[in-house]
């Protein structure tokens, strides 16, 4: 017996593929024709947050194949929403709802899928609530704010049993996935060591000033989980990355994800022994960015591997002739990886192979998005229709996130320290009060919060 509508789209998916129905002999829209064709198993979508990374979605929502409809576009931000649905009119033929407050969707239970693109601090508090909510979660990285809120994500959804992808998307580059599969093959010999690099020109951040709330922004909402404070000029259009620890995870959070993600993956590591970092801020010593700007990072893992991250957020010398990448250091050479290609390299430096990738995908430029993007979307939903495995589940996204708090810990207490491989504990009291953080209300009321969604 079909006990209801998700047991439903899995156990008609075979069944949809073999309806053939032609709208010049039944009389019926285009329109409704898509409708109908594939109704069983399409997905009914919302996204929130409609910020940078909204062009993003254009194209795998809007993609025949993709089968999914959008029914709800959320932001705190009345221009964002309204933005948003006037360039997905030129995308889709129908119109999605607007929303202001996610709880209202994540109390929608026709609603399947929750694209979560809201800043860094929302995302672990909305796919948590999404995941009780029984919704299936994309999260942009950084999957988590915290260590604390990246092992409870893992928890939920392994609890609920939802499906849940984070959005390091070069998982689905067609290149990357070739040149990782060879060299777990062996075609650099023993792979030891991966540099991870971005490389950036970011200006000069204006100071942050109480300003009255923009007309249009929900600003209680924005802050959600995070400590109240007033309202500051700059804050809510992506200067929330560079004002503080309250919504941010800086730039180790915001790039090095991506980068972080390609080295692991390409070494086959999980939790680090330690870390080291040498972080400060170098430029525009007067302006408002409140956390470092240039990083240098080196992670030891077992069997005498190494990550390095050269994070460089104000300076765009290309140390390495890429604006960002990760290369591969092995015993018989090395492999050189980005967005837009890969570099085969044998022992003496001479190039053996150089593969464009058939994807197109934006580098450094704000927002983004592109090829890659659309295929990890589309391989999130079939995951969900359970046609593929997903190339980034949250369980590996949150070990790849865990570098991330690493580093940042590491530099706002000033020192180094060692972590548990098998559990990634962090082996330093310092270190271990940034575990978690400050949430609205007290800590321990908001982290009560979080245990109850789990019981």
């Amino acid at each position: 017996m079909i006990s209801n509508r998700r047991d439903f789209i899995k156990k008609t998916i075979s069944g949809a593929a073999g309806l053939v129905l032609s709208s010049s002999i039944t009389g019926i829209s285009a329109k409704s024709y898509r409708r109908i064709l594939g109704a069983n198993d399409r997905l009914n979508v919302a996204i929130v947050g409609l910020g940078r990374r909204l062009d993003a979605f254009y194209e795998p929502i809007a993609r025949k194949e993709s089968n999914v409809n959008l029914v709800y576009l959320c932001d705190v931000m009345q221009s964002q929403r309204e933005r948003a649905l006037r360039n997905f009119s030129k995308h889709i033929d129908y119109k999605p709802k607007l929303e202001n407050d996610i709880r209202k969707i994540i109390d929608d239970p026709k609603v399947d899928v929750l694209i979560n693109a809201t800043p860094d601090h929302w995302h672990t508090p909305g796919s948590i609530l999404g995941i009780k909510g029984g919704k299936h979660i994309y999260v942009e990285k950084p999957c988590s704010h915290n260590m604390y809120e990246n092992n409870l994500l893992v928890e939920a959804a392994k609890k609920y049993g939802k499906v849940v992808q984070m959005g390091v998307q070069q998982r689905s580059s067609d290149h990357t996935i070739e040149i990782i599969n060879e060299i777990h093959n062996g075609i650099i010999g023993d792979p030891y060591k991966a540099v991870a690099f971005f490389t950036s020109a970011r200006g000069e951040v204006p100071n942050q000033q109480k300003v009255p709330v923009p007309l249009g922004l929900d600003w209680e909402l924005f802050q959600g989980p995070a400590p109240r404070r007033k309202y500051t000029s700059e804050t809510w259009d992506y200067n929330w990355h560079w004002y503080g620890w309250d919504f941010g995870t800086a730039e180790a959070g915001n790039n090095g994800t991506h980068e972080f993600d390609v080295a692991r993956w390409a070494l086959q590591v999980d939790y680090p022994l330690d870390v080291n970092v040498q972080a400060e801020k170098r430029y525009f010593l007067n302006d408002g960015w409140e956390m470092y700007d240039t990083m240098d990072v080196t992670f030891n893992f077992p069997k005498d591997k190494i990550i390095q991250w050269d994070g460089k957020s104000r300076n765009g010398y290309r140390t390495y002739g890429h604006e960002r990448g990760t290369i591969i250091y092995g015993s018989e050479g090395t492999a050189f990886i980005d967005r837009n290609e890969y570099i085969l390299y044998d022992r003496s430096g001479k190039v053996v192979k150089n593969r464009k990738s058939t994807s197109v995908e934006a580098g450094n430029v704000l927002g983004g998005g592109g090829d890659m993007t659309t295929a990890h979307v589309m391989n999130f939903f079939n995951g969900i229709r359970g046609k593929n495995k997903l190339t980034a589940p949250i369980e590996q996204g949150a070990i790849t996130q865990a570098l991330v708090h690493y580093a940042n810990v590491a530099y706002r207490i000033g020192k180094g320290f060692e972590i548990d491989v098998k559990t990634g504990k962090m082996y330093d009291r310092d270190a271990m009060k940034l575990w978690s953080r400050d949430y609205e209300g007290g800590s321990l009321k908001f982290k009560n919060k979080f245990k109850q969604l789990l019981l």
